[in-house]
């Protein structure tokens, strides 16, 4: 309780008064009984500036003056303050019904009629202050939890696209020793989504999918995978139900993320002119992060050394590039991924894999 009187006394307090005798009589009002913070002013054109600036925690307004009446102050601090409390005390000689009715419509909370009986000045401003104190004390609160919940959900956020991001290396650790391919593969999709114009919603969401896009590869037997040599047919076969087992894997989600993880996966050996699997899709019907991602996943790989394969030049890796544009690759994401080449060998050469390293 002497903690509240505390505060209240040391409230800031605003008087605005044209008649400088109003203002020195509720300042002595307010110093006898112990107020520390007072200020005022005849001016009302000063008022909104004075009252951001102190953020009062009352403020005393008359309603007739010069230059700006007291509903027109109050109409400058609404415009200013929005959803704010406004802790306005209206000082009136007349308190007509019409007066009493404007000034709530403005924002005020209380009414003081003059001359002023000091009691009730006292209790009246009292009472104002412990309602904006406690006003304020809610707001921080709400402000700290606000605080607490954005870095809760971030934490999560981030749990989350850990997670992502290990499941995918999961699956590239199974034909890649360090899993720093589908490192490597968010990040030139990264940089081909802002070439093309994405927006960036959509940049980050194809970053953070795509180290699930071999994710089927999981449940593929290792004598497949691993084969240090050409696939038969029928091993060719199996080889290609990864994209459909990663995108069993990643159904029944509804965040755009799982979406579109789900879409990548399932689409990233579509090809350009229709001869990709599992559902040999045509040109823009396949999904646009399936097409970034392939482009960014094969020049990745080509440059990689496999069981399978030796690592390629990167000369014959754009040679290859340039060769399957319009037939593999979408055109545009050809040309544009040659723009941003220098980036990405600067982002690959140090993310290479150890022995590459």
């Amino acid at each position: 309780m002497e903690n509240i009187k505390q505060q209240i006394l040391a409230a800031n307090v605003l008087i605005v008064d044209d008649q400088a005798l109003n203002i020195k009589l509720l300042e002595k009002i307010l110093k006898q009984a112990g107020y520390q913070n007072i200020f005022s002013t005849t001016d009302p054109r000063q008022v909104t500036d004075m009252y951001v600036e102190l953020d009062a925690d009352v403020l005393l307004l008359d309603i007739r003056m010069p230059h700006l009446d007291g509903f027109q102050v109050m109409e400058q601090l609404q415009t200013v303050v929005g959803d704010d409390y406004l802790p306005i005390l209206v000082l009136t000689a007349e308190l007509t019904t019409e007066t009493r009715s404007k000034a709530l419509g403005g924002g005020a909370k209380d009414f003081l009629t003059k001359p002023f009986e000091q009691q009730e000045v006292l209790q009246r401003i009292n009472n104002i202050i412990e309602v904006r104190l406690l006003y304020k004390q809610v707001r921080q609160q709400n402000k700290r939890l606000e605080i607490e919940v954005k870095k809760r959900t971030h934490e999560l956020e981030e749990s989350r696209l850990e997670i992502i991001q290990r499941l995918g290396k999961a699956a590239e650790y199974k034909d890649n020793e360090t899993g720093n391919h589908v490192i490597r593969v968010s990040m030139y999709a990264k940089l081909l989504a802002k070439a093309i114009g994405l927006s960036e919603i959509d940049v980050d969401l194809i970053f953070n999918a795509i180290p699930m896009h071999d994710i089927g590869k999981i449940a593929i037997p290792d004598h497949i995978l691993l084969k240090p040599g050409k696939l038969d047919p029928a091993e060719w076969e199996i080889m290609k139900t990864h994209v459909n087992l990663g995108a069993e894997l990643l159904s029944g989600g509804h965040s755009p993320l799982v979406i579109m993880a789900k879409n990548i996966a399932l689409t990233h050996h579509e090809k350009w002119d229709g001869t990709g699997y599992p559902n040999g899709l045509v040109g823009e019907n396949i999904p646009m992060e399936g097409r970034v991602c392939a482009i960014c996943d094969v020049f990745d790989a080509l440059l990689s050394e496999r069981p399978y394969k030796k690592a390629w030049l990167i000369e014959d890796t754009m040679a290859f590039l340039h060769q399957e544009k319009g037939k593999h690759f979408e055109p545009l994401l050809v040309d544009k991924f040659v723009q941003i080449l220098p980036e990405v060998m600067n982002f690959r050469a140090d993310h290479l894999d150890t022995e590459e390293s």
